[in-house]
């Protein structure tokens, strides 16, 4: 059995990583458990956006709202590999929402969150937007703002590497069995993937399971969860339907909001849905009415004909959202709470519920400010201003370092170079080493994946099949065939 860690998490994702980061950084002794694949489930499955929720306006979550844009700054410059800044067209349509109310909406949009580095929101016209020349309807008014594009898995890796490098021991594939209290401990029985036992003792609990949350809630006993609702949000990714760099914000005729993003050079996503779920999160996948809702959506904003058969890969993941579950699941709060299951004479559990991408910084260092007093720990604040791992490059300047990496590197093909630099950051030459052409680097795959930045993956990543690496370290799982794909399978 283990020494007693000061912490056990629950959960792998983007909340779990976030608060073993910080935990770990704070000086206490952290393991965390995840029962898949870091980032396998719902953090793998957003809209790949840093963004305060405009939409959230409308619901009067300023709150909300304000935190996820003061996050959007600070994860922009503590990890601009992986966020950067993305500029939105929303077309107006008179008949969905006056045009004052969305001005309105944009100005508070640019001023709650704080100071912000990207540009202000403002008027446009559609026919000045090269983007905009395959919409149905090219010309009228229109509106620009700003918030960030994300690389979601990696952000979650990206973490629970710097957990790891500050001490804390990350067990992926390792699923929490039982949680019994003992007085002042927890103890812990856990799984591993191929059927080897674990066993901890920890003075507090995390449960940071996502969707999993309600049945760590019956194995911890801590009885917290009520009022959640299992959300499913899919995505489709399409043949590139426009040029530039700019996405959408579309107002759909049922009032929901739906982004058309670019996305890695060849492909338009879009989505996303928001549909009540049952079952298991893992098996979650894009239904026929919700196939039929994107695509019936995407052709009317756009010129196209884009059917089923033309979708080149789909995805879904399932958000734990609380709220009166009579509220349609489109309108329930993005806010997370934080619920402290606290004894005088016994170990805490602290459950995560709800939240998002954009705010896992703020909730990992609300539940650290929460615990730390029970565990003796009044360590300060610290990962706003710390870059995450690969971020701390010269001024944050991405294009600058793109460009010395590739004249370091000048063999590269500058679209590998540029994917390597936004993927890894400054540890993007853990990556190629001492490479001086192409065949020093190793096998290739496909897609400009080669046996070196496998071999990295696999050996400070956690990559532990063809999938980790194709659809959540890296996304080239879009570009290689079959036939590829099959091979890498037979590289683990």
């Amino acid at each position: 059995m283990e020494d007693i860690k000061d912490i056990l998490i629950i959960g792998g994702g983007i909340n779990g990583t976030g608060i073993a980061r910080d935990a770990a950084g704070r000086g206490l002794s952290v393991v965390l458990c995840e029962q898949g694949d870091l980032a396998g489930a719902t953090s793998s499955s957003s809209t790949k956006m840093i963004h305060g929720g405009l939409r959230y306006l409308e619901y009067y979550e300023f709150k909300l709202v304000c935190e996820a844009l003061a996050e959007r700054e600070r994860l922009l410059h503590i990890a601009p590999h992986l966020v950067r800044p993305l500029r939105l067209i929303l077309p107006h349509i008179p008949d969905m929402r006056p045009a004052w109310m969305i001005r309105l909406g944009l100005w508070l949009y640019d001023h709650i969150g704080g100071k912000s580095s990207l540009p202000r929101s403002g008027g446009i016209k559609l026919e000045d937007c090269v983007e905009a020349r395959t919409l149905r309807t090219p010309k009228g008014k229109a509106f620009g703002y700003s918030d960030g594009w994300s690389d979601d898995a990696r952000i979650v890796v990206a973490n629970a590497m710097d957990a790891r490098d500050r001490g804390a021991s990350i067990a992926p594939r390792t699923k929490v069995q039982s949680c019994t209290r003992e007085g002042y401990h927890w103890l812990v029985h856990a799984k591993t993937e191929n059927g080897q036992q674990q066993v901890w003792r920890a003075r507090a609990l995390v449960n940071a399971a996502g969707p999993w949350v309600a049945d760590m809630d019956d194995c911890t006993g801590a009885k917290t969860v009520a009022g959640m609702t299992l959300v499913k949000g899919s995505h489709i990714i399409v043949p590139k339907l426009f040029d530039g760099e700019r996405g959408f914000l579309f107002q759909n005729t049922d009032r929901r909001v739906l982004f058309a993003l670019p996305y890695h050079g060849e492909f338009t996503l879009f989505g996303t849905t928001d549909t009540p779920f049952e079952g298991d999160a893992y098996a979650a996948k894009l239904d026929d009415g919700e196939r039929e809702y994107l695509l019936e959506a995407l052709n009317r904003f756009f010129d196209t004909a884009i059917e089923a058969g033309d979708i080149h890969y789909s995805y879904a993941g399932v958000r734990a959202l609380f709220g009166d579950p009579e509220t349609s699941a489109s309108e329930l709060t993005r806010e997370y709470q934080l619920v402290l299951s606290d004894t005088e004479d016994g170990a805490p559990v602290l459950t995560v519920l709800g939240g998002k991408i954009t705010t896992f910084r703020a909730l990992a260092e609300k539940t650290m400010d929460m615990l730390g007093p029970r565990l003796g720990n009044d360590a300060p604040h610290w990962t706003g201003t710390t870059a995450l791992p690969g971020g701390d490059f010269p001024q944050g300047d991405l294009q600058a370092f793109e460009r010395a990496t590739q004249k370091q590197y000048p063999f590269l093909p500058p679209a590998m170079c540029q994917r390597l630099c936004r993927a890894y950051g400054s540890k993007v030459t853990d990556v190629l080493g001492d490479a001086k052409n192409l065949g020093d680097l190793g096998q290739h795959f496909g897609a400009g994946l080669y046996t070196a930045e496998l071999n990295y993956l696999k050996a400070k990543e956690w990559a532990m099949s063809a999938d980790d690496v194709l659809w959540r370290r890296t996304k080239l799982g879009l570009f290689m065939s079959k036939v590829e794909r099959e091979a890498l399978e037979k590289a683990f």
